[in-house]
């Protein structure tokens, strides 16, 4: 149905309801194979093969009766590490075209469950495509076509309904991993809160007017995506991306995922500081005196070195990469989720409003208390470098490191690699001693952002601040308390008004902390870019947009800064293409080289199967998949799991060399309990590239084996 016609009739329908919902669910998975994953930044982790496939899953709300852009807004959560300006840009531009401005930079959000263990490459500012040796455009295209894909499928499937929000508390998800920076918050305002991480899950749930069931919903809680260590070479969307899957799966367990109309979305929130590792860090650095002892509480350090002290998931135990750790923390997460659709949940009413600015952070200048503040050009700190517990940095890095006094060898580098900071730079940044001075340094484009988008989202009495970057847990409730106070000053929303954070998102401007936090220089602070008043200027910044989102439809939006430039044009690229793939002699494209056993399997075991293969990036299979596991039933056979599922794991390794032209593929299947009992095999989904001609597609099918 085209647009008009479409928002025709669903006026006529929904004249009683209070809302228009759509959801929808896209596939985003970028190269599997031989790109560098995006979170850790770690030039070691290069992608194998794939865990789970990552999602964008979209959600739209629009006033009943209404056919406007400024009365709707569109939502897309997407397994990524951060929000991108290019993916945004490019979004955008698809979605002007494909329905005339309906969705527009005001009203549309692009929000990133920040998981640590997808494809990289896609961000278009410099300093983020370092390790993943330049701009990766297949990664970045498959990011934008499953954005699309949802929304399409979202817009699509725009129908009466309500929405009505819950809340609980959400216990042994998340710990602080620096809590040396939180303990220099104010104690009078630590006292007002149980915790030194937001331990609440709120849930907006997307109701059905016709069949008055739930379609799908949004909830809000920061855990960091880093349940799957630096270790794991497997693309996968994390805790977030599990605890999706989980719920869609639960809704509609005879759908494929990808393919549920149910839509689960695990939104990120003030993620800064936080870890899913809720064991804590410990040293790990066998024969040393302080293995298997703290780490020192300031610096996260193991005999003043960063690399050993590590942080532990709740499955540490269980296997060397996190996975069983991520299940946990994601199985928690949709069991939080599903406390709240299970209970009395509160009727949301009011209007649809959003408001969007470009805001130049370099050197903004504003009052606040009665002082004149500003802000820096972007600048990055020597603990950036020091990593986290999540994922120690390298070389001599520590974290809490605000002196002025440095490695001589990294003075020199640095001077050589990036404009060196004038001294108007340094004295704005300080304490925070300059590592890298992205900024100024515009050699060959712009490493870091300068313009951010700055958003709000209002539905009925829920307000969502769109947040460009990491709010640690006291900056986001900071700005949340700020924000919430003003809108109920200026009579915009009453006092059952709900605020909560949505980020990193739309542009990726790394972390916020509070001025307490940052004068102790750990990870978060050394990663706040643009100096002491950022937390300061963000809270401005917002607080100026309030009258925005009123019922009355503002006639104006503000004025902007200028839109971060296109980068993506001529990017630097360093990622060469696929040549040839090749076989050994005797042997072609899918021939089964690893069998199953032919003894029987049981609910536990795990089956194996390596396939004569190519390289995946000949063909990303989206809304597809590298392999099913098939069950036979009478003569035929049906799938039954595919790549997308947790419990198969599909593996990539170019055998003979480097330069070599052949590999294989190796399919696991961990068996579920419960599975049934039966004849099952395993088939794999490939496309070889010849040094002339077309890409070409091929299968392979193991033996059959059976489950007792």
């Amino acid at each position: 149905m085209r647009s008009a016609a479409l928002g025709s009739a669903l006026l006529a329908v929904g004249a009683n309801a209070q809302y228009l919902l759509g959801l929808g669910v896209g596939d985003t998975t970028g190269p599997v194979v031989e790109t560098n994953m995006m979170g850790y930044a770690s030039l070691d982790q290069t992608d194998t093969g794939l865990h789970m496939r990552t999602r964008a899953r979209a959600f739209i709300v629009a006033t009943a009766n209404t056919t406007t852009a400024a009365d709707r807004v569109l939502l897309i959560n997407i397994d990524v590490g951060m929000g991108d300006s290019g993916i945004r840009r490019g979004i955008l531009a698809q979605l002007k075209t494909l329905y005339n401005g309906t969705y527009n930079e005001a009203n549309t959000a692009i929000v990133a469950t920040h998981s640590h263990s997808g494809v990289g490459g896609y961000v278009e500012n410099l300093l983020p495509q370092l390790t993943s040796l330049g701009f990766v455009r297949q990664s970045y295209d498959a990011i934008i076509a499953g954005s699309l894909v949802a929304v399409k499928k979202a817009h699509s499937s725009l129908a009466p309904g309500s929405l009505n929000l819950g809340t609980t508390e959400l216990l042994e998800a998340n710990i602080n991993r620096s809590p040396f920076s939180y303990l220099q918050n104010p104690a009078d305002e630590r006292a007002r809160y149980a915790y030194d991480v937001d331990k609440e899950m709120s849930l907006l749930d997307f109701k059905d007017t016709a069949s008055g069931k739930s379609r799908g919903f949004l909830s809000f809680f920061p855990v960091h995506g880093t349940s799957i260590y630096e270790n794991n070479t497997l693309v996968s969307g994390d805790n977030k991306g599990y605890a999706a899957y989980l719920y869609e799966n639960m809704v509609e367990p005879n759908s494929a995922p990808g393919n549920t109309s149910y839509v689960a979305g695990f939104i990120q929130a003030n993620v800064g500081d936080t870890t899913p590792n809720i064991l804590g860090p410990v040293c790990y650095d066998p024969g040393q005196p302080w293995h298997g002892q703290d780490c020192d509480f300031r610096t996260s350090t193991c005999g003043n070195k960063t690399q050993p002290c590590i942080g532990r998931g709740p499955g540490f135990r269980d296997d060397a990469y996190g996975f069983s750790s991520n299940a946990i923390i994601g199985t928690r997460q949709f069991d939080a989720a599903k406390k709240i659709t299970s209970s009395t949940l509160k009727a949301v009413t009011g209007p649809v409003r959003s408001v969007h600015q470009y805001v130049n952070m370099d050197n903004y200048t504003f009052t606040a208390n009665g002082k004149s503040l500003t802000t820096c050009p972007a600048a990055m700190g020597y603990s950036f470098a020091g990593g986290t517990t999540d994922g120690p940095g390298a070389a001599d890095f520590t974290q809490g490191n605000n002196q002025t006094s440095q490695n001589p060898l990294w003075e020199i580098v640095k001077s050589i690699v990036n404009t060196p900071p004038s001294a108007a730079q340094v004295a704005c940044h300080a304490p925070k001693p300059i590592l890298l001075n992205t900024g100024p340094t515009s050699f060959p484009y712009r490493w870091t952002v300068h313009s951010v988008d700055v958003q709000i989202f209002r539905v009925g009495s829920v307000v969502i601040i769109v947040a460009p970057g990491e709010f640690t847990t006291m900056a986001g409730r900071r700005i949340r308390e700020s924000l919430r106070a003003k809108l109920i000053a200026e009579g915009v929303v009453t006092e059952d008004a709900y605020v909560v954070i949505a980020g990193p998102a739309n542009t990726y401007g790394h972390y916020v902390t509070t001025q307490e936090e940052y004068a102790v220089q750990r990870y978060e602070a050394a990663s706040t870019l643009f100096g002491p008043n950022t937390l300061a200027a963000y809270v401005d910044i917002y607080g100026k947009l309030t009258s925005y989102l009123g019922a009355t439809v503002p006639s104006t939006q503000p004025a902007n800064a200028a839109a971060p430039e296109d980068l993506t044009k001529s990017p630097l690229s360093l990622q060469t293409g696929v040549v040839l793939d090749g076989t050994p002699s005797g042997k072609k494209f899918g021939d089964a080289l690893v069998q199953p056993l032919t003894t029987a399997y049981k609910a536990g075991d795990t089956v194996t199967v390596t396939f004569q293969g190519a390289n995946p990036r000949n063909n990303l299979h989206l809304e597809g998949t590298f392999l099913t596991v098939d069950r036979q039933s009478g003569t035929t056979f049906t799938q039954y799991r595919t790549d997308s599922h947790p419990s198969t794991k599909f593996q990539w390794l170019r055998t003979g060399g480097s330069l070599s032209s052949t590999s294989e593929v190796t399919v696991t299947w961990t068996i579920e309990p419960g599975t049934p009992a039966g004849t099952y095999r395993i088939s794999y989904f490939g496309d070889s590239k010849p040094l002339i001609g077309s890409i070409k597609a091929f299968s392979g099918t193991s033996n059959t084996f059976t489950i007792a």
